[in-house]
């Protein structure tokens, strides 16, 4: 029963998750932590993190994660295959449809008009990452200026500088900040 439950959840997530796999951290969060309770909320970050660290899109490799935290090699291959099994389909009738109807006008607004969701359901999960690592909460009404993690806001403040002005790539960030945050802990 567990392997339907699982494969449904993540056919659920691959089928409303547009905007690829950051527009479906928060359907994630909401149907895996919220709904079913497989993953506390630090087991998400942490699940967040290990996702965007692997090769592969992020909605895959959480798929992956939670299938063998739930029913090991089973419970992760369909978890995989119920969240790109709706892609799949949708990317072939919507090649399909794209090729016989792109010069449409309403095809062209359509499209300008999901670009707003997209970046807020982005922004969404970015605001509950950074809430998760610079005070240990996803919700606003829980910080306070005493449950800062300033060790975390430090590291954020410096790879932002790598990035932006010294044009570090994204291995080197997390493979530093890793490194520097191991380090900081064990002191």
């Amino acid at each position: 029963m567990i392997l339907l439950d699982l494969f449904l959840v993540y056919l659920e997530i691959g089928a409303f998750s547009f905007g690829g796999g950051y527009a479906a951290m928060p359907l994630i969060q909401t149907l895996v932590v919220q709904q079913k309770g497989w993953l506390t909320m630090a087991e998400y970050a942490d699940l967040t993190t290990i996702a965007e660290m692997t090769p592969g899109p992020i909605a895959v490799n959480s798929a992956t994660f939670v299938g063998q935290k739930m029913a090991g090699l089973p419970g992760a291959l369909i978890c995989t295959l119920g969240c790109i099994l709706p892609s799949v389909l949708i990317v072939l009738l919507l090649a399909w449809l794209y090729t016989k109807f792109r010069n449409l006008k309403i095809v062209k607004n359509v499209l300008g008009e999901l670009r707003p969701a997209v970046v807020a359901m982005i922004a969404g999960a970015g605001l509950t990452i950074i809430l998760l690592a610079f005070f240990g909460t996803s919700s606003l009404a829980e910080i306070s200026f005493g449950s800062i993690r300033w060790i975390e806001v430090g590291l954020y403040i410096v790879s932002l500088i790598l990035i932006r002005k010294y044009k570090w790539g994204p291995i080197a960030i997390i493979f530093s900040t890793a490194a520097v945050g191991t380090l900081l802990y064990c002191l």
